[in-house]
């Protein structure tokens, strides 16, 4: 363990220049300061940055747009120009929103600001390998080296998980799929659209309830921070069955993403430098009120200096309770709010043993110091890239990869289908292609052609089971099954499972199909195995208390109808909200009839009148 100093005050900007300076050999220092300045200012406007090298620079654009620029030079500065115009936009577009990209899949990226010789060109088709880890699979076409690397960073990240957390078995609620492109033209044939144009990233996180995919940049120096944020919240998810307030979530989610990893250990517990530099423009809040801010907080939706603060602010609380040994004090924290009905600054003070107002100032006695644990984590010995299988991949498997992340977004969605179809037209039995145009018309609502691809798979005996998940899908997503269609259905979701054990999207349809044609036992039983797959899948939850309500277990349906209405997710709550309203007056029948029942039965002298009106079953 060591401490470490982080710089401060404005220290970023020179050390943004040191880290690119190899791109600016030919120009002047001081330009090159001027560059890097104006940029900061047009791209990060709340960095508070020099605007007095604005002219310097826009001076230097004039000159190097001309026709006897340097073409690097030329390149670099319309690079630029769209990433300070791009950015400009979005943050006009993002006020009072705190989303990139309005799209029903969530897309997480990184724009990294690129020099000269960066973004390498295509100089022919390069092989495709498919790396398997432990844990993980990376799709490259950047090299065996690139994939083994890339594996490698990711199972390091999930010990690390697991030694923060002290879990044994850390589990991850979606399948991910990492690919990993050599250069930035590719990444381009992914990138979300910002007017109709890809925007420019160097790492993608891209989440849909079904399958998730982590997509870098290979030809960059560091695509890491941004999916591993993302990356950290997914196995929040996945391993904590409870949501944390906001604070916590992304506090941890920035604290993960700061670990720095090499081949031979993961380094955990530095502050970035652009934490304190937010911190010392805005000034911290006070520790109660931000504990207070909630999802629907207007505070946690915005975009610019409240927002960063939140950001940043989050992220030091959790490094300082961490440096001092008191995340095992969060369970009583959170516990105090929730279940002892506790004030926020009650619970500060129960869990933590000080006050919000001592709080407040140890936290900025720890940003002032600037000083923090940062420890070394080694690769744990059972991780020996070397030992991770390699195979070559055909490029239709390939096309197919990536035609099956376009049909995971909203932006390429209606060209996925079209892309299946190119791949199918010179492999047509490619079972990967046969399942993702499956998948796309089912997006589309398009059934009968869903339906045809789908069959098609599932007529080649397959393996895989997302084949079988998605014809599921697609069998229950035409009306109330009948008691043939509900056997179907079930059969498809049996052998899904039977090929992938962790598949909770399985459990959780078959379990609700079971609920509802005459197995609720069985149902309840997987739905049950689903919740425990994946904890905070809200979903899931609802289709249980669905099951619950419908066997007459009335009182464990409403239990978790109750949290269900505070789901963050807007459908759920307006779901559970109105399934609680039948719930409670079922609940209320069913007292008044044995209320009823048990007058007669005491009127009778102990004897139960035949005639006596029968208790309401919650079916009714």
């Amino acid at each position: 363990m060591k401490f470490v100093s982080t710089m401060r005050d404005g220290a970023w900007a020179t050390a943004l220049a040191a880290r690119w300076r190899r791109f600016f050999a030919p120009i002047r220092a001081t330009t090159r300061r001027a560059i890097f300045c104006w940029l900061q200012k047009k791209c990060f406007p709340n960095c508070g940055l020099l605007a007095a090298a604005k002219p310097v620079a826009e001076k230097l654009v004039r000159v190097t747009s001309g026709a006897k620029a340097p073409a690097e030079q030329k390149g670099f500065i319309a690079a630029l120009k769209r990433c300070a115009a791009k950015n400009q936009v979005q943050s006009r577009q993002n006020q009072g929103q705190g989303k990139v990209f309005p799209q029903p899949v969530k897309a997480f990226a990184v724009v990294l600001f690129v020099g000269v010789g960066t973004i390498a060109a295509y100089g022919g088709q390069a092989p495709w390998v498919e790396v398997r880890s432990p844990d993980f699979s990376v799709i490259t076409d950047s090299g065996e080296k690139d994939g083994r690397e890339v594996a490698l960073h990711f199972e390091q990240m999930r010990s690390v998980f697991g030694s923060l957390m002290t879990r044994a078995k850390v589990n991850l609620p979606v399948p991910l799929e990492i690919v990993a492109f050599r250069n930035a033209k590719e990444m381009r044939e992914v990138a979300p659209l910002y007017n109709g144009k890809p925007t420019e990233l160097a790492g993608l996180f891209q989440g849909a309830d079904d399958r998730s995919f982590i997509i870098l940049d290979m030809s960059v120096g560091n695509p890491w921070r941004v999916v591993f944020h993302e990356y950290g919240h997914r196995l929040l998810e996945g391993n904590i069955a409870f949501h944390m307030d906001p604070w916590f979530e992304e506090g941890f989610a920035e604290y993960f993403s700061s670990i720095e990893v090499d081949n031979r250990e993961a380094r955990v517990g530095k502050i970035p430098e652009e934490t304190y530099q937010i911190l010392n423009e805005t000034g911290m809040m006070k520790v109660a009120e931000l504990f207070r801010v909630q999802q629907n907080s207007r505070i946690y939706n915005e975009s610019g200096d409240h927002r960063n603060q939140f950001y940043a602010e989050s992220a030091l609380v959790v490094h300082y309770l961490y440096d001092n040994q008191m995340i095992p004090k969060l369970p009583a924290y959170f516990s105090a709010v929730e279940e002892g009905k506790k004030t926020v600054e009650e619970a500060i003070e129960a869990a933590f043993g000080m006050t919000a107002a001592q709080l407040d100032r140890a936290l900025e006695e720890y940003r002032r110091s600037a000083r923090c644990r940062y420890y070394e984590i080694p690769t744990p010995a059972e991780i020996v890239p070397a030992g991770f299988k390699v195979v070559g991949l055909r490029a239709t498997d390939a096309q197919a990869v990536i035609a099956d992340i376009h049909a995971h977004s909203y932006d390429y969605l209606k060209q996925a289908v079209g892309e299946f179809q190119q791949i199918l037209e010179t492999d047509p039995d490619n079972e990967a292609a046969l399942r993702g145009a499956g998948f796309a018309c089912l997006r589309q609502h398009d059934y009968k052609r869903a339906a045809e691809y789908l069959r098609q798979a599932v007529a080649r005996d397959s393996k895989d089971a997302r084949v079988h998940y998605y014809y599921a899908m697609l069998l229950s997503e035409q009306g109330r099954p009948d008691e043939s269609g509900a056997a179907a259905i079930k059969r498809e979701l049996e052998t899904a499972i039977a090929l992938d054990p962790e598949m909770a999207d399985a459990y959780s349809l078959l379990g609700f199909t079971e609920a509802f044609s005459g197995e609720p036992k069985k149902g309840i039983a997987d739905l049950k195995k689903a919740v425990e797959m994946s904890p905070r899948n809200d979903h899931y939850r609802f289709n249980l208390a669905a099951a619950w309500l419908a066997n007459g277990e009335i009182d464990e349906a409403i239990a978790s109808l109750r949290k269900l209405t505070e789901s963050g997710d807007e459908e759920v709550a307006a779901r559970a909200r109105e399934s609680l309203t039948q719930a409670n007056r079922l609940a209320e029948e069913m007292k008044a009839a044995r209320e009823r029942h048990a007058r007669r039965v005491e009127k009778n002298g102990g004897a139960s009148s035949g005639d006596a009106a029968p208790i309401p079953s919650a079916t009714q």
